[in-house]
């Protein structure tokens, strides 16, 4: 049996190059491109993180994610970024999942980003209709959330969250915390001090690692240190990289 990843997708482009000079129109750099790659990214990534762990995996997502561009400018010396365009983002459409047979499924990944392809009202369903459910959602927390198995997120959006946190919401808590570690339940699982390259895209392959893990042994202390081991991987590269 494969796990499913639900959620919005898009193509993440890193256009790398370099500032010489101030533009004189106004105080701002000139930035001449030298090289662009382009990445399947949110829940696409997630995706794209279980098929380089070995896990058997499916993906339901909008088809069009490829026109939905977030395009990062970044200085290739530095790796400063100065800005993300974002392209077309009101176009993600909406999720089917009463059409998803879940029975064929070992465990459901959840990457919601909150676009509109899924409501509060398909990931209660989604939860009701299987026992192993991880959720990695942008939304603010509340009883919806209460049907999933585990929730993903990582220490800003625990911040803007906490306020709805109920004591069964609370245990179902996995706590990102970037060069921190991971929380869970109160412990705390750090992970080693390295040269942090880029961390985007480190959450999904968090994700990826945890489930890859939990569904062997289903035992999420050894689950969430894997999952911090492969993210610290993928921290130490430039761009959007699978672990």
């Amino acid at each position: 049996m494969s796990v499913l990843v639900i959620g919005e997708s898009c193509l993440d482009i890193f256009s790398y190059g370099v500032c010489t000079r101030l533009c004189p129109e106004a105080p701002v750099p000139v930035f001449t491109p030298t090289s662009q790659l382009p990445n399947s990214g949110m829940a696409m990534n997630v995706y794209k993180n279980l098929l380089s762990l070995g896990v058997d995996a499916n993906i339901n997502t909008n088809k069009n994610y490829r026109t939905i561009t977030k395009t990062r400018y970044i200085e290739e010396g530095r790796n400063h970024m100065f800005m993300r365009l974002d392209e077309n983002d009101n176009s993600y459409g909406k999720c089917n999942v009463k059409k998803i047979n879940f029975d064929l499924y070992k465990a459901i990944v959840v990457s919601d980003y909150n676009k509109g392809y899924l409501s509060e009202e398909d990931i209660t369903y989604i939860g009701k209709c299987h026992d192993s459910v991880f959720l990695d959602t942008k939304k603010i927390l509340g009883g919806w959330s209460k049907s999933v198995t585990y929730i993903k997120i990582n220490i800003n959006e625990h911040e803007r969250t906490k306020h709805m946190l109920d004591e069964e919401i609370s245990q179902k808590l996995i706590i990102t915390m970037g060069s921190a570690g991971a929380s869970h339940h109160g412990v705390i699982y750090p992970v080693p001090e390295v040269d942090i390259k880029d961390l985007s895209g480190a959450g999904d392959t968090f994700m990826a690692a945890l489930v890859k893990k939990y569904i062997n042994n289903k035992n999420i202390e050894n689950a969430i240190k894997y999952a911090n081991q492969c993210a610290t991987r993928v921290v130490q590269q430039k761009g959007v990289a699978t672990v």
